[in-house]
């Protein structure tokens, strides 16, 4: 059944809009008008614009939020939060994992997302066994998406050792790993479920250190065709030393070398590219998922992203670990990182005279949208996910254009973020979600029982 929403100003591929009505039939936009009486249309509370993806979710990981963050002895690193991530890993349950998902796609919603790309790796027991059903945590992760209404493209992960070489995985890494044979049948046995529920599938490989160029090669072979592939790659110093001392080659290199990455394929991190790299992988196409509210809490650097957007190269935002969980938490960070690093202002945007903050949520959301291959724009075609602003703002009310994003993004954060549509549907009304109470008690039992454990 078609529905209309009419908005005052909305922002199009074309740039802002006066008095527009957008026409929504089975989750699509089927038409965009502007400079158009309202008529029946129901009216936006404020700006509309085209709803953000987050291409890179460990949904699990919102559990641990500010629980790493004592000092130790002063070495404290990536390395050795990753060690508090595994005890976690090894206490939670599967209603639990979906327990956290939800409250997760919740704040995520909340924040302005409105799908997000889940880089899931916890598959099985604590033990590494599988569970009688070997999708029972995916199915998890589904369900959550399916009560918050977020858009999901699943990214199942293959992982499988332990370091660069094929080394065995580590105790704390039971629960992630596959051979090669199973992770297929786990892809495919979620395939009829994901499309029934108009969710995307996807496939990811964990890190170079956890998938052998042998079994990369197998698993592309496998499932050819545009699917979206994703994988970590040099987030760490630690990391690139490692792969150069395995193969000579460092890890954007030899990840190119070795698959045919192209526009299908998103890089999430990258932080640490020479420049040969930073100029091949640009040129592939390939999306770099950049988080950088995670990369910053873990101490992992910063990405060039001034030089890479002078590459043209694609980007877009996640929220990872989610020590943060809106969108503008994570653009404004990203350009900030840049300012810090080269002592000006106004880094990222796209030529004198042009808005950073339209610069950055244009260019993370069509690279999200490719990434997810979900789309993103106010367009005929594209999925109806609106994000609305809140017109009673007075920061709003006395902005226009692009101010408005300026303003959203490097003033007022997630306070003004006022409703969310996911495909036709309103998911965040006036804040609030049909489902949040719900959710957040089966989250403070999650959190208490894991306190007490």
């Amino acid at each position: 059944m078609k529905s209309h929403l009419y908005a005052s100003e909305a922002l199009l591929p074309t740039g802002w809009a006066k008095d527009v009505r957008l026409t929504i039939d089975e989750g699509r936009i089927l038409e965009v008008v502007p400079n158009v009486p309202a008529g029946q249309a129901s009216r936006a509370a404020g700006p509309v614009l085209p709803a953000m993806g987050n291409l890179h979710s460990h949904a699990f990981q919102r559990a641990m939020a500010g629980l790493a963050e004592r000092a130790a002895d002063g070495s404290d690193s990536f390395w050795t939060w990753r060690e508090a991530m595994y005890r976690l890993v090894g206490l939670l349950q599967p209603d639990e994992i979906e327990a956290v998902s939800a409250k997760l796609y919740l704040e995520l919603l909340k924040g302005g997302f409105s799908a997000v790309a889940e880089f899931h790796y916890l598959h099985h027991q604590p033990d590494g066994r599988p569970y009688a059903d070997p999708a029972e945590l995916s199915r998890r992760v589904m369900a959550a998406a399916g009560q918050t209404g977020i858009g999901l493209t699943l990214l199942p992960v293959f992982y499988a050792h332990g370091d660069f070489g094929g080394q065995p995985a580590a105790p704390g890494q039971a629960r992630f790993v596959h051979d090669v044979e199973a992770y297929l049948r786990l892809l495919d046995t979620l395939e009829d479920d994901l499309r029934a529920m108009k969710a995307g599938l996807g496939m990811a490989f964990h890190s170079l250190r956890a998938a052998t160029p042998e079994e990369i090669g197998a698993i592309l072979a496998a499932r050819p065709g545009p699917t979206p592939t994703h994988i970590h790659v040099a987030e760490q110093p630690r990391e690139v030393e490692a792969c150069l001392a395995w193969s000579g080659r460092r890890p954007v290199r030899f990840l190119m070398d070795v698959a045919p990455v192209d526009a299908n394929w998103c890089l999430v991190h990258a932080t640490h590219m020479d420049e040969a790299e930073m100029k091949a992988l640009a040129a592939s196409g390939a999306v770099v998922g950049l988080c950088p509210m995670t990369e910053a809490n873990l101490g992992d650097g910063l990405f060039p992203a001034t030089a890479y957007r002078q590459l043209q190269g694609a980007f877009g935002i996640g929220t990872d670990s989610h020590v943060a969980t809106d969108v503008a938490s994570e653009l404004q960070l990203l350009e900030l990182g840049q300012r810090l690093r080269e002592l000006k202002r106004n880094r990222l945007a796209d030529g004198p005279g042009h808005s950073v903050g339209r610069s950055l949520y244009e260019a993370a959301g069509v690279g999200a949208g490719q990434a997810l291959a979900r789309g993103f724009g106010l367009a005929p075609g594209m999925p109806a996910d609106f994000l609305v602003l809140d017109g009673d703002d007075p920061f709003i009310q006395a902005a226009s254009g692009d101010q408005i994003l300026d303003r959203w993004i490097f003033a007022l954060g997630q306070r003004v973020v006022r409703d969310v549509m996911v495909a036709g549907r309103w998911r965040i009304r006036d804040r609030h979600h049909a489902e949040e109470e719900v959710i957040d008690r089966a989250f403070a039992r999650v959190l208490r029982r894991l306190a007490d454990a």
